[in-house]
């Protein structure tokens, strides 16, 4: 006989300060994240680009999840969405989980995310999903006493090889990492001279750290076709890996267009595109050498694993975005993922420090390069929240005076005060 599994019966929502939790970019001033020089989509606009917070990078902020089975374990994850991640999951998609088997991780999903077509799709909400969803495979972990990666297949490699992305691809060479990345500081908006002084720029980093060792470059979104072109000619000599989201999530066709003029160099991209559907675009093309899914991003673990069984079919590989001990587990055990992403979370990037902040007293890091698939073996995702980060409950944000709960038009009241509009 089969025994019988708990069932959901609670969902929890939670937001942090900076530096806790899933949000890369809700950090201190002064972090290389927020206050280096890079190239953007708003490089354009002057008075919001001299910080990436001042067009709003960090606007979101980190968001949680937990939820909570009928025998009292609890699954925890996080990613971003701040207070916007609270109300979509408690109005909306908790109605999915509460007395569900959370093994049913392809039903939640596909429930969450055809639910929220009509305003869904990408961005905010497909983030929301990841989150519920890396919740959910913590919670089954936890309950069946087993490591994520076990759960998925199990381990293909016994170690986990990194780079680093950082602003000092010198120090990462020091710190073990097998190649560095470094953001563009200029983009088409600062013209010819901006050009110059990116390959300066590149020529200065790949000085630093001589001739054979890995440097990439990453773009974010904010370049053009013939601007690419004109880059990668420009440093040919300097010998770049590859050469990261050159352009717009959405240019899909660019990328065959640089493909065809720079055959010579790798092209990657996939860091801010979402789900089975976004990814087939770049996938079926063949212009990509290396998509770079992140997990709590795309649509979580369930997607991820449906985009890595659609790149394997043409034998690209999939090495996802930061995300920490999220995709580790994934990476260990997956064949066609050769190396991981270790986003420095040190304001000047010259030491390892947790990806998510303080929020967890034992995330895994990555030590002289790379991590022994050992070190996750611990249940679910094998983290224990710090009890001293303060997190603020959802149900505060939503309902910070239970005594005279809001009420929304056309809207059926709950008893929490909340409500569920038609």
């Amino acid at each position: 006989m089969v025994a019988k599994f708990p069932t959901i019966k609670a969902v929890r929502t939670f937001i942090s300060g900076p530096g806790v939790g899933g949000d890369y970019h809700d950090v201190e001033k002064g972090h290389w994240l927020i206050d280096h020089k890079f190239s953007t989509p708003m490089s354009r606009y002057p008075e919001f680009s001299k910080s990436r917070t001042d067009f709003g990078i960090n606007v979101l902020g980190s968001f949680m999840v937990e939820i909570e089975a009928t025998d009292g374990t609890k699954g925890f994850a996080t990613g971003f969405g701040g207070p916007p991640g609270c109300w979509l999951t408690k109005q909306h998609f908790e109605r999915f989980l509460i007395g569900s088997d959370p093994r049913d991780t392809n039903r939640l999903w596909d429930q969450m995310y055809r639910a929220s077509l009509f305003y869904g799709r990408k961005g905010l909400t497909v983030a929301v999903i990841s989150v519920i969803d890396l919740a959910l495979w913590d919670l089954i972990g936890k309950i069946r006493g087993e490591p994520v990666y076990k759960m998925i297949g199990g381990a293909v490699q016994e170690r986990i090889n990194f780079y680093c992305t950082g602003c000092n691809p010198a120090a990462a060479k020091k710190m073990g990492f097998w190649g560095g990345k470094v953001p563009l500081p200029y983009g088409p908006d600062d013209g010819h001279e901006g050009l110059k002084k990116n390959v300066e720029f590149l020529r200065k980093h790949r000085e630093a750290v001589g001739p054979d060792y890995p440097l990439m470059v990453d773009c974010w979104m904010s370049l053009t076709v013939p601007y690419v072109i004109d880059l990668v000619n420009a440093t040919r000599d300097l010998n770049i890996n590859w050469f990261e989201e050159t352009l717009s999530p959405d240019d899909t066709e660019g990328y065959e267009q640089l493909k065809r003029a720079v055959p010579f160099i790798k092209l990657t991209t996939g860091e801010h595109e979402y789900t089975k559907y976004g990814f087939r675009k770049l996938i079926e093309g063949r212009n990509i050498d290396i998509i770079q899914p992140d997990i709590m991003w795309l649509g979580g673990l369930t997607e991820l694993l449906k985009v890595t069984a659609q790149a394997a079919a043409y034998d690209i590989p999939v090495v996802p975005h930061a995300s920490g001990p999220y995709s580790y587990h994934y990476v260990a055990s997956q064949a066609n993922t050769p190396f991981h992403e270790y986003l420095s979370n040190s304001p000047d990037s010259t030491s390892i420090l947790p990806v998510f902040g303080k929020l967890f007293v034992d995330e895994p890091m990555p030590i002289n390069g790379y991590l022994e698939v050992s070190k996750l073996d611990k249940p679910g995702f094998g983290l224990t929240v710090n009890p001293d980060v303060e997190l603020i409950s959802g149900d505060k944000l939503l309902c910070p005076a239970p005594e005279k709960p809001f009420k929304v038009q056309n809207g059926n009241q709950h008893e929490n005060g909340s409500t569920n509009g038609h």
